[in-house]
């Protein structure tokens, strides 16, 4: 139905899917630089602080941020499946939680078979614990955000503390290794299963955060923070956003590795906060999302396939088992090859997505995910609803 509205609806839709290829290009940004490096996510963190001052800037730009928006995006996914149960007059939770569990195999395979960083499996536990409390008081909500959060600052002051009282050693940790370099692909399959606990600890770690982040990103949605309502709220986080970002650039580049982990787990998300508004402040006053806002909008609304694809294209270009790129590229190289790789998997998501959504109306994943809750679930009342003009088709917002 056509109202005199309702170019608004369709931008802050719109304005979601955007922000949510935003976030998933820009978790590429951050991790990138685990795919470049000979020795993958190993090289990655025994170098971490000491790499040439360009590559240091670039990295910095992105970390943390981008995996704050999407947290935040994946918590504003969740209440609108609530809210989307409460007008079709379904029970909530319902059949959510097969939803979350089917996302947790996503992100359990994607572990094993791409990628040691894997996100999913965090998000899909987290929202599990949390698709009762969205709908509970304002109240329970807050408190239980705000308890969240002060878990979380608390473990990392420790932890900062710990790491500049601990002086820095030029010895390693770390085993070296090549496999990311020579080995063939089942041997990274098996170099993950090794060392499971070790890759899963930053997803337990963030347990207490991406509480928090889901429950603030739920609320900004129910404050209006993509529609007329929210126009003091985003001005608000916009100002939240342009103190933490100068903040963590400088504690990021200049605190040694105590201000990186500082930045990434304590100071990035009220950028990524920042980060949302101007997505939202952007699309408030315009009632199309423009050529470039088209490449981000097809990304977001098949934000799992994309997600999952573009670990898929970095890997092939950059491990041994691939084109091997990342071990023959001159070291002193590394920054403009890294960015090379970074622009050719973006470029190759852009294509791909718009000739996909030519035909289809979502991501193969996409697909293949809500087939599989179908079987699973065999119950038409407990369907999430499919309007792309108000929920938007990503499964990232599970």
């Amino acid at each position: 139905m056509t109202t005199v509205g309702s170019t608004r609806p369709r931008t802050r839709i719109a304005a979601l899917d955007v922000a949510r290829g935003i976030a998933i290009l820009g978790t590429l940004g951050t991790n990138i630089w685990i795919f470049t490096d000979p020795a993958g996510i190993v090289g990655y963190l025994e170098t971490a602080g000491s790499d040439p001052w360009p590559q240091r800037i670039l990295m910095q730009l992105a970390q943390g941020k981008f995996l704050g928006l999407l947290t935040l995006m994946f918590g504003i996914g969740l209440a609108i499946q609530a809210a989307s149960a409460r007008r079709g007059g379904r029970a909530w939770p319902g059949n959510y939680r097969t939803r979350a569990f089917l996302l947790f195999i996503d992100g359990l395979v994607h572990y094993f078979l791409v990628a040691e960083f894997d996100v999913l499996m965090g998000y899909a536990v987290v929202s599990m614990l949390l698709c009762g409390v969205v709908v509970s008081s304002r109240r329970t909500r807050m408190w239980i955000a705000g308890t969240a959060a002060i878990v979380h600052m608390l473990l990392v002051t420790a932890l900062v503390v710990t790491l500049a009282a601990t002086p820095a050693s030029g010895d390693s940790s770390s085993e070296p290794t090549d496999v990311f370099a020579t080995g063939s692909w089942w041997d990274l399959v098996v170099f993950r299963a090794e060392n499971f606990l070790a890759f899963r600890s930053e997803v337990i770690f963030l347990v207490p955060l991406t509480i928090a982040m889901f429950l603030v990103g739920a609320a900004l949605f129910g404050a209006g923070i993509f529609d007329e309502r929210g126009v003091r709220l985003r001005r608000r986080l916009l100002l939240i956003g342009a103190v933490a970002a100068p903040v963590d650039i400088g504690v990021g580049l200049f605190g040694g590795t105590a201000g990186l982990f500082a930045a990434r787990y304590a100071i990035a998300p009220f950028v990524a906060v920042g980060l949302l508004a101007l997505i939202a402040q952007w699309y408030s006053t315009r009632d199309h999302v423009g050529t470039v806002g088209g490449w981000l909008e097809g990304i977001g609304r098949a934000a799992l396939s994309c997600y999952i694809l573009q670990n898929i294209i970095a890997s092939v270009i950059c491990y041994g088992w691939g084109f091997g790129l990342a071990a023959r590229i001159d070291p002193a190289y590394r920054t403009q090859f890294t960015v090379i790789v970074y622009i050719t998997v973006c470029t190759i998501l852009v294509i791909a997505t718009r000739l996909w959504l030519r035909r289809f109306r979502q991501g193969p994943v996409e697909w293949l995910w809500k087939a599989s809750f179908e079987l699973l679930t065999r119950n038409d009342s407990d369907r999430p609803e499919t309007d792309r003009q108000r929920v938007g088709s990503g499964t990232l917002d599970a």
